[in-house]
């Protein structure tokens, strides 16, 4: 008895001295111990991605990989490897656990080492927000006291989400929704029970365990996981024996990007930094939905690069990159010491890096930087005559020794399944493509390579605009009284100018003139001498400040009768924005790019409110804000349908009286519901296409960046047969290309939008001639759109004088 009351005695000072020391250690290190309260609004560090439209990824911002996960998303075989491997009495112990703690302590007596810490899930998650990994006896201290808050404070799931979305698994990877993608590039859901094993492993050491960096431990170190879990009942021994036996599967894995759209995610980039600043938005693991749909980007991409190499091969090939050997001096280098040289190329899509090894007759062996061994055939080879200057190019090769020899390197590109010679583009190129109703942006590009250049010419480039301008000059005469049908002479125009002591003589483009010619031809054919008389006819200053209600700066539009020209300057943006009015019935929209962010866990935290081109009488039955109204809807309309005929003409072919527009081949899309115009400045230092229907409106630049360099011309080439583009550089050979192949791609599974007559507007017939009233069903004439009190009441004589005579206006022509 008294032994066991001496005992009992003992334990009771035992407890008492453990309380006193515990209460003692807690207020020596309360002073350092962190509020827990921060858990409950937590925001892991996870990086910004960007999305497309349709949810697909095109770009990833931070630094640490994170993935968050909700538990309920975690699969129930993966929490059980991590409890098993790291805390299996998770759910019973309340923050620490004192059958580990009396384990390692014996470990401790037993070895004199440190050898097993302990901790709990809980614990480990208190060192992973608010200590260091430093194994001291005061860490461990207040480690402990940490874990105690943090079970009062979170439910045991809340606590097992953050562990698991919190710890560090190698290769810059935080939490198991990010280690799944850099090592199996999966989802959770899709991960096999050997790799949720492999993943479970990794917290112990996750630089020395993962099976990138170290494979055969980390085989071991998943199998241990395994067996944990066939001891204490996760899983049968079938499935344990059959899971240890799975391969290493795992391998280096980026973030998925499923469409690398760099242009567009710079703009996301730079706005959510500017939005929330730059640690909230690379680490608050926001979910940005551009407004570019995914594969209209990506034809918008293809367009832009495919025309640039369009150009560059018209005016020639400007030689290899290097010469490695001289063939018939030096010893050829051997395959290794060749791709050794290629590895240190730096390579920019879609060009490839590669070394001439052998050529024949038609066509060249050449070695790539990844081993492979391709044959460029000669119609691959027989664009590649001498570049000498940008007017001029050398004779066209006959073979290909004119071209090439062995040791060259040079690079080549993959176009259309073919392996070609190729080179990088000297020109740049921007392409912006909107919904003109709401201004959504669905394919921007801001230049040939973002690598190679991350200036975006798209929305920072501004050049001068040329021909584009007159769409613009022409809705100002529109509404200072002129029609379609209006007479101007097209005739040179000489003009003294006493504050500069020269004439100033505008010319047209080419240099043929027509006489009196109407304005919808004159506009469709881009008259340089009429688009200045009708600017001096409206006025300068009107027709300037007729120019701002497109939404153009004040400070880009100069008060010079070159206006009329395309002097002024602006960004491919801001012209698509300006253009978009004649698309939706005179409404201004504002371009976005934005559709909606949500944030790490999918809650929408915004979405786009774009203002919409509707009437205010419809404002009721709109979600969103009508977009104001700058021109009237009848202007609209009439210079979309004048730009209609740029693209597809007029007159009778088979009468001899047929003419084209300056966007004729734009008829090769065969829809009859484009408009469109072209912009050339002068020597074609700037080369512009816009056009649209309802729903689609696209703006193509091309020019060097250096704004004084002018893009040139080129010669016929004989090795390249028919549909060449041959002469001076223009809007319609430069720019129009990438608008027609990109447009082909972005109507594909539209249905035909055209532009319909508002009311407010008549149809009457004309003659063609005199842009007055006709009796004729013939040739001669053709049914013409004014606004309500401009048709004119004069018809022309039977004789075909241009003599009128007053007669009133016959109702049955009225169709509106």
């Amino acid at each position: 008895m008294t032994i066991l009351k001496r005992a009992i005695q003992f334990f009771i000072a035992c407890t008492i001295l453990g309380l006193l020391t515990l209460i003692s250690l807690y207020y020596y290190v309360k002073s350092d111990i962190p509020s827990v309260a921060v858990l409950k609004e937590v925001q892991l560090q996870t990086p910004m991605q960007v999305f497309t439209k349709d949810g697909k990824l095109i770009n990833q911002f931070g630094e640490k990989r994170r993935i968050p996960v909700r538990i309920e998303d975690i699969p129930q075989p993966l929490i059980d490897a991590i409890l098993a491997t790291e805390d299996n009495r998770f759910y019973e112990h309340f923050g620490i656990d004192p059958i580990g703690i009396v384990r390692s302590f014996l470990v401790l007596v037993s070895t004199g080492e440190k050898k097993q810490g302990a901790s709990t899930i809980t614990m480990q998650l208190a060192r992973n927000f608010f200590l260091t990994r430093e194994k001291a006896y005061i860490r461990k201290v207040k480690e402990i006291f940490i874990a105690l808050h943090i079970e009062q404070l979170l439910s045991k799931d809340e606590i097992l989400a953050l562990y698991l979305n919190k710890i560090e698994l190698g290769h810059r990877a935080f939490g198991i929704g990010a280690a799944a993608q850099v090592y199996y590039g999966k989802e959770l859901g899709e991960l096999t029970l050997a790799q949720m094993a492999m993943i479970a492993g990794l917290p112990k050491a996750p630089s020395a365990l993962n099976p990138i960096s170290n494979p055969t431990r980390a085989k071991q170190r998943r199998n241990v996981v395994l067996g944990r879990m066939f001891k204490e009942h996760y899983i049968d021994q079938a499935t344990y024996h059959k899971a240890r036996e799975a391969p290493i599967t795992a391998r280096r894995h980026g973030a998925e990007i499923e469409l690398y759209a760099p242009y567009i995610s710079e703009m996301v980039r730079a706005y959510m930094v500017e939005r929330y600043g730059t640690d909230k938005a690379y680490n608050s693991g926001f979910r940005v939905f551009t407004s570019v749909e995914s594969d209209i980007q990506a034809a918008a991409q293809r367009a832009l690069v495919n025309n640039l190499h369009k150009y560059d091969m018209r005016h020639g090939y400007r030689g290899p990159e290097k010469a490695l050997w001289q063939p018939t001096i030096d010893i050829p280098w051997n395959e290794q010491a060749i791709i050794s040289y290629l590895k240190t190329v730096k390579e920019i899509a879609p060009l490839k890096a590669a070394v001439v090894i052998h050529i024949s007759e038609k066509s060249a062996t050449v070695l790539s930087k990844a081993g492979a061994y391709h044959t460029i055939e000669w119609s691959g080879l027989n664009w590649a005559r001498s570049f000498i200057s940008q007017t001029r190019q050398g004779l066209p090769p006959k073979t290909v020794d004119d071209i090439l020899s062995p040791g060259m390197q040079i690079w080549i590109r993959n176009h259309n399944q073919q392996w070609q010679l190729s080179q990088y583009p000297t020109p740049s190129s921007a392409l912006v493509s909107l919904d003109p109703q709401d201004g959504r942006i669905k394919a921007l590009v801001g230049g040939y390579s973002f690598a190679q250049s991350q200036y975006n010419r798209a929305t920072q480039a501004k050049r001068q605009v040329g021909s584009n301008i007159k769409p613009f000059i022409y809705s100002a005469a529109l509404e200072s009284d002129y029609s379609l049908a209006t007479i101007i002479n097209d005739a040179p125009i000489n003009h003294w100018d006493k504050t500069q002591g020269y004439s100033w003589r505008p010319r047209n483009s080419p240099d043929v003139y027509s006489g009196p010619i109407r304005i919808r031809r004159a506009l469709a054919q881009s008259k340089n001498v009429v688009s200045v008389r009708l600017l001096r006819g409206v006025g300068l200053q009107e027709s300037a400040d007729h120019l701002l209600k497109f939404g153009f700066q004040d400070e880009d539009i100069n008060r010079s009768e070159s206006l009329a020209l395309g002097s002024a300057a602006m960004t491919p943006l801001e012209m698509a924005r300006g253009m978009s009015t004649f698309a939706n019935r005179g409404h201004l929209i504002d371009p976005y790019f934005i559709s909606e962010i949500q944030d790490a866990y999918g809650n929408t935290l915004g979405t786009a409110q774009p203002l919409i081109a509707c009437d205010e009488e419809q404002q009721d039955m709109q979600t969103h804000l009508c977009a104001p109204q700058v021109i009237t809807e009848q202007n609209a309309f009439l210079v979309s349908s004048a730009m209609h005929s740029a693209i597809w003409g007029g007159g009778s072919w088979r009468h001899k009286t047929g003419w084209t527009g300056t966007g004729w081949r734009a008829q090769n899309l065969k829809r009859r519901d484009l408009s469109g115009k072209t912009g050339t400045t002068n020597e074609a230092i700037d080369t512009w296409f816009s056009g649209f229907n309802q729903n689609v409106l696209t703006t193509v630049w091309v020019g060097f960046d250096d704004a004084s360099k002018p893009l040139g011309r080129a010669a016929y080439n004989n090795s390249l047969g028919k549909n060449q583009l041959v002469g001076a550089e223009s809007g319609a050979i430069s720019a129009q290309p990438a608008w027609i192949e990109f447009m082909r791609s972005a109507l594909v599974n539209e249905p035909l939008a055209p532009i319909d007559p508002p009311p407010g507007l008549i149809s009457v017939r004309i003659d063609l001639k005199t842009g007055l009233l006709s009796h004729k069903n013939d040739f001669t004439s053709r049914f013409e759109y004014f606004e309500s009190g401009t048709a004119p009441t004069k018809y022309v004589l039977d004789t075909g004088s241009s003599t009128p005579f007053d007669e009133p206006l016959p109702v049955q022509d009225e169709l509106f």
